[in-house]
């Protein structure tokens, strides 16, 4: 197609054509983005909080945080006032917190569907799915590693999620892609298959450059372009300790510059990446997002950022991280608090497990880590669905499983409803001393939403599930995936906007090499 036909064809459609195909088309329910009516679970008093922030202020002046192979970077510290020896920045106390003023306390992240754009901050808890697993499980093929019919497939589940509000990033990192050239990809799956807000690449600065372009191209059309608006939330880790390496840090200068939003998150290790004590591992936690966060407005001051804090705790034996333990949450916990002095938006907490298998240990330490990021004020929850071996596998089972349980989450977070109904006289006064409850007014009127119901779990008697094959919890999250996946229908996009995006990765993918590593 030739650049005038191109254009216009963008004159007669862009965003506006798409988004009106998408309100006459097929539909799926979607819940919105969590507001919070329920307190945060705060641990740390303010003496303790004053504790840990007066020597989070300490390491950043006296033991100072490195920005490796970026020279760029340090020019910008010493600037700002910084004392920099080597690659090692020693900022004065008080500095980085200044800097971080800038920041936005919220935010909103658009999505080429309006009605699924999100509000990130505040009382608000948005949930995405498992980011970054080289391999995939499920019940037919067991551990392999993914491919991109498994990245797609992944965001197809995330697509027909009620209870997801984003489409996230690097669901599963598809290994029959060339490296230099799989973000393209993994970005067009997105785009094309899920009208839900997602995360861009950061494996590599220039790879980010590519993600804001496509995502100036998907917005192009009536609103003008992004025009400074948020259409990503990615990821940039810290090597934790102390560490900022020039490949993160390039990734979130191409963001940063173009008000693009970032989550910087310590990784941490307790006994390995940081000290094996709560407070000595909040202390850098803190140390390490206040450089990096007040990083990013030096880059551009208002750029969006979040506060993260990826914990886990290590088993002293093997060596392996854990995940759903006491001390995780306690740092979780107090990151929050941390987080919300400082005014900033929080992403922590996920579908943690360390088990091989969706069975009991995933079980268990999920609800523990979901239940924690719920009650720590997390307002970005990265890894909500389908997270299984620490990491290092995206099941299929396990996403529906834990997606499943994100309405639970909804629910515990809704106010607790005292008006007429909810107060439930009418239906004490019918039944009285003795009776029951099932035929009354007021349960036929309110029994269809009274209780939130499980897509997966099973809750028949006996008889009936033995009858039915005596499936178990795996068995039927594998029927819901193919179910799923059975329904699955693309949302509209705009076909000019389409084949743009198109040209551009083909003309990407040219000049990029193949190499797999």
């Amino acid at each position: 197609m030739t650049d005038a036909a191109a254009g216009r064809r963008r004159g007669r459609g862009g965003g506006g054509a798409a988004r009106r195909a998408e309100r006459t088309g097929f539909k799926i329910e979607a819940a919105k983005f969590i507001t919070r009516a329920i307190p945060n679970l705060e641990i740390l008093n303010e003496e303790a909080l004053e504790i840990i922030e007066h020597n989070a202020e300490t390491v950043l002046e006296e033991i100072g945080v490195a920005f490796v192979e970026n020279p760029k970077a340090l020019e910008r510290w010493r600037e700002a006032g910084a004392t920099v020896e080597g690659e090692r920045v020693h900022i004065p106390r008080g500095l980085a917190r200044k800097l971080c003023e800038t920041a936005p306390g919220q935010f909103t992240q658009i999505a080429r569907n309006p009605e699924r754009n999100v509000e990130i901050g505040g009382k608000n808890l948005v949930l995405a799915p498992v980011y970054g697993p080289p391999f995939v499980r499920d019940n037919s093929g067991g551990r392999r590693y993914a491919t991109m019919d498994d990245f797609n497939n992944f965001v197809k589940l995330g697509y027909m999620s009620k209870w997801l509000h984003h489409s996230g990033g690097t669901v599963c990192e598809p290994t029959d892609i060339p490296v230099a050239k799989r973000h393209l990809d993994m970005l067009m799956s997105h785009i094309t298959l899920s009208d839900k807000p997602f995360m861009g690449s950061v494996t590599e600065p220039s790879r980010a450059v590519d993600s804001v372009a496509m995502a100036e191209i998907l917005f192009k059309g009536e609103e003008g372009g992004l025009n400074g608006r948020c259409a990503m939330t990615s990821l940039i880790n810290i090597n934790s300790p102390l560490t900022f390496d020039s490949v993160m840090m390039g990734a979130l200068e191409a963001y940063a510059e173009a008000g693009q939003a970032c989550i910087i998150s310590p990784f941490i290790v307790g006994g390995a990446m940081a000290p094996v004590s709560v407070a000595g591992t909040l202390t850098q936690v803190l140390a390490e997002v206040l450089a990096g966060v007040a990083y990013s407005q030096l880059v551009k001051p208002g750029a969006p950022v979040i506060f993260g804090a990826f914990v886990t705790s290590i088993d002293m034996n093997s060596g392996a991280p854990t995940f759903g333990t006491p001390e995780a949450s306690q740092v979780t916990y107090g990151a929050g608090q941390l987080a919300r002095r400082l005014g900033l938006p929080f992403r922590s907490s996920g579908s943690f497990n360390g088990s091989k298998l969706p069975d009991a240990q995933a079980a268990y330490e999920t609800a523990n880590s979901l239940n924690m990021g719920l009650l720590s004020g997390v307002n970005f929850m990265l890894h909500a669905c389908g997270w299984l071996e620490g990491g290092l596998v995206s099941s299929y089972e396990k996403f529906v499983m834990d997606a499943d349980q994100l309405g639970i989450l909804h629910r515990l977070a809704a106010p607790v409803p005292v008006d007429e109904n909810g107060q439930a006289m009418d239906a004490l006064r019918e039944v009285g001393p003795g009776g029951h409850y099932l035929g009354c007014a007021h349960t036929q009127a309110n029994y269809q939403t009274a209780f939130w119901k499980s897509e997966v779990l099973d809750y028949k008697p006996f008889e009936t599930w033995e009858e039915e094959g005596a499936r178990d919890t795996a068995t039927l999250a594998a029927d819901r995936v193919q179910k799923l996946l059975g329904a699955y229908q693309a949302p509209a996009l705009d076909e000019g906007i389409r084949e743009e995006l198109e040209a551009f990765v083909a003309k990407r993918k040219e000049v990029l090499p193949d190499s797999m590593s």
